[in-house]
């Protein structure tokens, strides 16, 4: 037997956990300033209220960063010991770059640390470098990630390096992200979607602010600076950190990148046309 997939047509869940003997999956599609927590806490509430269980099982499979937009799978019950082989599904994005400047996060919960040239940065040289980056290939994380070093999680490493370049002329030390292990990972294809050389003409990329509960997460807005911006679908091995191949595409142009957008379009056989909002997702819960 397999988990329950719950999707747009399944009707309410019945009221006991025992008619899902293997759990139950919900592709949700994780709003942009939500940490994966907040929809975990959210789901979570509904369902323990729904099955009159106080320490039911719901977990997900893959962080995406407050940032990033798209499919989180969220398994409830059994389900969650499929967890991890689910994160071992390949996963597809698509990823709204900025050239021309860096921040220590690689996206746009840091502010512009540092501004680079952009000579070379342009679609035909953007078309020429992408297939470099195609099959494996080691990665180095971003210093903000959950990456270990020496026992220490490296966002913890990244936060202190980043209060201590408040008061350094030279800013923040991005060769720290060198202490970190390289990681094995597999870029299947690179796909150029659009290209703007001046940014973007709204202003605006994939994420949006219309259910931005996580008001703790900072978001800098560097759309006047109109810095050449491009879109493109990736899609990747488990463990490809997007952030960092955006400051590596920023490097191999002679100049510097981050994320300013990132929606996971889909994981393993999950696709974004299937997920559901987390309202939606808590409506399959009917109310008591």
């Amino acid at each position: 037997m397999a988990p329950l997939i719950a999707g747009r047509n399944t009707p309410c869940l019945s009221d006991s956990i025992e008619d899902y003997p293997e759990g139950i999956v919900i592709p949700v599609d994780k709003p942009y300033r939500w940490t994966s927590a907040d929809v975990i806490r959210k789901i979570k509430y509904c369902a323990c209220r729904h099955f009159g269980k106080k320490n039911l099982k719901v977990g997900h499979a893959g962080t995406l960063d407050p940032l990033a937009t798209g499919v989180l799978l969220v398994c409830i019950g059994k389900a969650t010991r499929m967890a991890e082989e689910y994160q071992r599904h390949d996963k597809e994005y698509v990823a709204g770059i900025s050239f021309g400047a860096t921040t220590p996060s690689y996206d746009l919960e840091k502010e512009i640390d540092r501004f680079y040239p952009t000579d070379r940065v342009s679609e035909e040289e953007l078309r020429k470098i992408l297939p470099r980056f195609l099959g494996e290939q080691e990665q180095v994380a971003p210093l903000f990630s959950a990456k270990s070093v020496d026992g220490m999680r490296a966002y913890e490493l990244a936060r202190k390096a980043y209060r201590q370049a408040k008061d350094d002329p030279e800013g923040f030390d991005h060769s720290l992200a060198e202490c970190l292990s390289r990681q094995q990972i597999r870029i299947d294809s690179l796909e150029l979607l659009g290209f703007w050389p001046e940014g973007k003409p709204s202003g605006k990329t994939a994420g949006t602010e219309t259910d931005a509960r996580n008001l703790r997460i900072n978001v800098t807005d560097n759309s006047s600076l109109h810095l050449p911006h491009a879109d493109i679908r990736i899609a990747c091995s488990k463990g490809t950190y997007v952030r960092a191949l955006a400051r590596d595409l920023g490097e191999a142009l002679s100049s510097g990148a981050h994320l300013d957008a990132l929606c996971r379009t889909r994981t393993g056989g999950f696709r974004i046309g299937q997920a559901l909002s987390p309202d939606d997702a808590a409506a399959l819960f009917k109310t008591k």
